[in-house]
C-alpha cells in the first residue's frame, strides 16, 4: 500500500517496535522437521526450517532487526514501503542471502533473484512458486488499483510435506481460489487495500488450507472471518499478532 507523509508517520506512531522475545510464535512439524513461525507483525514474517532462517517483508518499525538472525533466504512481496524496507534488508542479510523479489523491487534492491507471475524456483532447496498478487476491486481515486497486477507476488513455499502460501497485498483472484494442496494460509485482511473478511471467507471457500492465518489486517475485527470461516471443514483460522 501507499500512504501520504501524515498516513506514514501515524503508523509509525501505531506500531512501535516490539521486544524480540514477545513475538508470537508457532510449530508446525513436517516430514523432515518443524516449521518455526515468528509472527513479527503487519507482513512480516520469520520462519525456521531445517536451520535455514527465512524472512517475507521485514519492516524496521515492528522489530529490531539488527538482534535477529541473518537471513538465509528473504522474500519481497512487492516495492512499497512496508514491504520493501531496505534498512531491515540489510540488518539481515549477509553475502549469502538469497533475496526473492518482484520486477519492481529489483528496482531498490540490488542483487536478488527476479521472480514473475507464475514462476517456479528452487532456492537452497525450497520450491518457491511465485503467485499474482493484485486488486480486482479496490482503487484509489484516479481509478488506480491499490496493487496492479503484474507487480505483486505471493508465495508458495514447499517445507518439507507442506505447502505454504504468504499472499501478500492481493485480493480474492481467479489464481489465489484455483490453488490445491495448500497446508498453511497467510491471506491480507485490510480494507480498503486488500481483502474484506467476506473476500478471504471467499478465497477460504475455494481453495481450502487447513491452517489459516490472517494477517497484515490493521483494524479489522478478526472474530468475523472466525464467523464466517465456521461452515468450510477442515480449516483451522488462528489469530495471531499480525496488526
Amino acid at each position: 500500500m501507499t500512504f501520504t507523509l501524515p498516513m506514514m508517520l501515524f503508523s509509525l506512531l501505531a506500531l512501535p517496535v516490539v521486544p524480540q522475545d514477545a513475538f508470537e510464535k508457532d510449530v508446525i512439524k513436517t516430514t523432515i522437521g518443524d516449521i518455526e513461525i515468528t509472527f513479527i507483525g503487519h507482513g512480516s514474517l520469520m520462519l525456521k526450517f531445517c536451520e535455514k532462517i527465512i524472512y517475507i517483508d521485514p519492516y524496521s518499525t515492528l522489530a529490531d532487526y539488527a538482534k535477529l538472525p541473518k537471513a538465509d533466504l528473504l522474500l519481497i512481496t512487492h516495492e512499497h514501503y512496508d514491504h520493501l524496507d531496505s534498512d531491515a534488508i540489510d540488518k539481515v542479510r549477509t553475502g549469502d542471502t538469497k533475496v526473492v523479489l518482484t520486477e519492481k523491487s529489483a528496482e531498490k534492491v540490488y542483487g536478488g533473484i527476479v521472480m514473475r507471475n507464475g514462476d517456479i524456483q528452487t532456492i537452497i532447496g525450497i520450491r518457491i512458486e511465485a503467485v499474482p498478487a493484485y486488486n480486482i476491486l479496490h482503487k484509489r481515486e484516479n481509478g488506480q488499483p491499490f496493487h496492479p497486477k503484474n507487480h505483486g507476488n505471493g508465495y508458495i513455499l514447499t517445507l518439507g510435506n507442506k505447502r505454504m502460501y504468504i499472499a501478500g497485498d492481493t485480493e480474492n483472484t481467479a489464481e489465489m481460489k484455483a490453488l490445491k494442496n495448500i497446508d498453511i494460509a497467510f491471506l491480507p485482511m485490510n480494507l480498503p487495500y486488500t481483502m474484506s473478511p467476506e473476500m478471504v471467507a471467499d478465497a477460504v471457500k475455494a481453495f481450502k488450507p487447513e491452517v489459516l492465518y490472517p494477517y497484515h489486517y490493521g483494524d479489522t475485527d478478526t472474530s468475523h472471518i472466525i464467523t464466517l470461516c465456521k461452515k468450510t471443514e477442515n480449516t483451522e483460522v488462528r489469530i495471531r499478532k499480525m496488526k
